[in-house]
């Protein structure tokens, strides 16, 4: 009986502490001072539309971090300890005022997407020269950043599954065929004319959206 008893409190101890991780993982802070308190607990943390300052102690306390928005923080510059949270899975660093992401980016080892969306004064091809050593990143946004073609660098992507180019400026498919692990396109709200649109038909190897 004493086992029984004993058994039972362990599959509750562990049935709680699995809980508790999920609800961790679901619950988004959106207050450095809120996310400070318990940064190891620290999933998701959305920045947007902040005034971003926090020292290279600050954002190495945070372990487990898999989701990042700094989203119109207007920031010339990335923070270079962000490059060092290695648990980061997405990142929105949309709407702001960089020319370039950091060489240490390539450190982000586990990121799967990165939303570059709205930026008008970043540098392209050293963007994407930086992002294509990553080697989990699946998922690429360049949506709205007043493209109309792509640098050669995108044929650097080794993994990439999802392009979205969405809002810009292109006036024909762009020739990315050579993305092997390309899955998904997504054109809409481009310069694109509809008899090219009926191209979207033929055997790319990847889905087209208009």
């Amino acid at each position: 009986m004493k086992k029984i008893v004993q058994l039972s409190a362990l599959l509750f101890f562990f049935t709680s502490l699995s809980f508790s991780q999920i609800n961790d993982k679901e619950k988004e802070y959106t207050s450095m001072r809120e996310a400070l308190i318990n940064p190891e607990k620290v999933y998701r943390l959305n920045l947007s539309n902040q005034d971003i300052s926090l020292s290279s102690e600050q954002w190495s306390q945070f372990v487990n971090l898999e989701y990042l928005s700094l989203k119109n923080d207007h920031l010339n510059e990335i923070p270079l300890a962000i490059t060092q949270i290695k648990s980061l899975k997405t990142i929105d660093l949309s709407g702001n005022d960089f020319s370039k992401l950091p060489d240490a980016f390539s450190n982000l080892v586990n990121l799967e997407e990165i939303y570059l969306n709205d930026e008008k004064k970043m540098n392209l091809p050293k963007t994407l020269s930086i992002l294509s050593k990553l080697p989990k990143l699946k998922t690429l946004h360049l949506e709205n950043d007043n493209l109309s073609k792509l640098p050669s660098e995108i044929l650097l992507f080794k993994n990439l599954e999802n392009l979205y180019l969405n809002q810009n400026n292109f006036k024909k498919i762009p020739e990315i065929q050579t993305l092997d692990h390309l899955k998904y396109l997504d054109l809409r709200d481009n310069k694109i004319k509809p008899e090219l649109q009926d191209m979207k038909n033929l055997n790319f190897g990847f889905k087209i959206n208009f």
